[in-house]
């Protein structure tokens, strides 16, 4: 009976009462799911269409200090209170201002200002509009009787009460392509975005492709397996910092290791700043060619750091493949080449492409790695290292939030040509 009745409410027929309240049921979960994903993704696609620096977060407000010029030292004397009011913002106008403060017991206001009245203890002054920028003292008069200095009252003790409307250049609907025009119009954010996809690319493919070098060698049974299976993890479970740092020791042009060999075994004459340098020029079979020095090694810290987990990956899928598969390929005599080919790889696809769509991802939106190694410096600034540059550095949160669209647009771009192209069923 309680089942016909949920299912009868809003009438129509039973998949459509059911649907409804299945979509009732999930309601929170869509919540939940905007809230925490979506809603981020929104606001980013929101700011980036504002003119909006780190300091207009800050709504403006109008800002009053209180402070006494001339002290009363016996009854019938003037106290005199000023009042230093100022816009906070240089542009944005805040209208509605009211003020009001509490007055000590026995001053008696002497000033006249049509904007300020003093009703019984408090002083309530109304000042209209306050363009940006704007800045004025305010000096009341009071005349001190005989109950103020019996009271002993101080008068700063009460604090100052302002208050305004501004609008809010976060919600308000004043949409413009100004930052996407401007980052467009510089030739720095085409090299950028080139440094991106050759980072991404090459950091996600040597990452795979150590991590299979490594499984495949791991496969095999030999003692102490199971220990350097341990010890290849390691550069994916140490601190990133720790790790950053210790490339930056290594290849370090006064005291690094690196440096260190080969000046020992003559490799070359000078020490080079691995991570500083943005080209090293070189010739080879008579034609000259320029290295990017610093972006390869950052590429190579990217290989080195995430092959693990490539690795794991593969190292399960290897084991899943049957045996009796390379056991007739020895029956055949197939080389090891042709068996890695022919029977390893086929089977290795499916999880090799799903290992290049998430690297590719991750690598794609990296930003620590960069950060610590090289700080963007010598040609290893990705679009992640922009937005930060932009949103905090240059304190242009409106560019930031336009590039990391442009950022989360590429993405969008390699996803879709991933699933139309991967390969089937996997």
């Amino acid at each position: 009976m309680l089942k016909n009745n949920i299912f009868n409410f809003g009438g129509g027929s039973l998949a459509q009462q059911e649907a409804r309240l299945a979509f009732w049921m999930l309601a929170p979960t869509f919540l939940i799911v905007f809230a925490v994903v979506l809603f981020p993704v929104f606001a980013n696609f929101w700011i980036s269409f504002k003119s909006i620096e780190l300091s207009d977060l800050r709504a403006p407000q109008p800002v009053v200090r209180e402070r006494v010029r001339q002290t009363a030292e016996a009854a019938g004397d003037t106290m005199r209170i000023r009042y230093q009011m100022r816009n906070s913002s240089p542009e944005v106008t805040v209208t509605s201002i009211t003020m009001s403060d509490i007055i000590p017991q026995g001053l008696e206001l002497q000033t006249q200002d049509e904007r300020c009245s003093l009703v019984g203890s408090t002083l309530n002054c109304n000042f209209g509009s306050w363009e940006g920028g704007y800045r004025e003292n305010l000096e009341l008069d009071f005349i001190a009787t005989q109950a103020f200095f019996d009271s002993a009252a101080d008068p700063l003790a009460s604090d100052v009460s302002v208050a305004g409307k501004a609008p809010n250049i976060l919600t308000n609907f004043n949409f413009s392509l100004e930052n996407f025009r401007r980052i467009f119009s510089t030739s720095d954010f085409w090299s950028v975005l080139r440094t991106s996809l050759w980072y991404t690319i090459f950091g996600t493919l040597g990452s795979i492709i150590l991590g299979l070098f490594a499984a495949q060698l791991l496969n095999e049974n030999f003692p102490g397996k199971g220990l350097l299976r341990g010890l290849f993890l390691f550069p994916y479970v140490a601190p990133v910092i720790a790790a950053a740092f210790t490339w930056s020791f290594m290849l370090d042009p006064l005291s690094g290791v690196v440096n260190g060999l080969a000046m020992n075994y003559n490799w070359y004459a000078e020490p080079i700043n691995f991570l500083s340098q943005k080209h090293v020029d070189f010739e080879l079979l008579g034609m000259d060619f320029r290295f990017p020095l610093a972006l390869a090694m950052v590429i190579l810290f990217e290989a080195w750091r995430y092959f693990p987990f490539a690795f794991l990956f593969i190292l399960a899928r290897f084991q899943a493949i049957p045996s009796e598969m390379y056991e007739a390929a020895d029956v055949d005599g197939a080389s090891p080449l042709q068996k890695f080919w022919f029977i390893t790889l086929p089977q290795l696809v499916g999880i090799l492409s799903t290992l290049f769509l998430l690297r590719f991802i991750w690598t794609f939106n990296k930003f620590d790695d960069i950060f610590l190694l090289t700080g963007g410096a010598a040609g290893t600034k990705t679009l992640t290292v922009e937005v930060y540059d932009q949103a905090f550095a240059r304190a242009d949160l409106g560019a930031g939030a336009a590039v990391a669209v442009v950022l989360f647009l590429v993405l969008a771009i390699f996803m879709v040509i991933y699933f139309k192209y991967a390969p089937e069923g996997e």
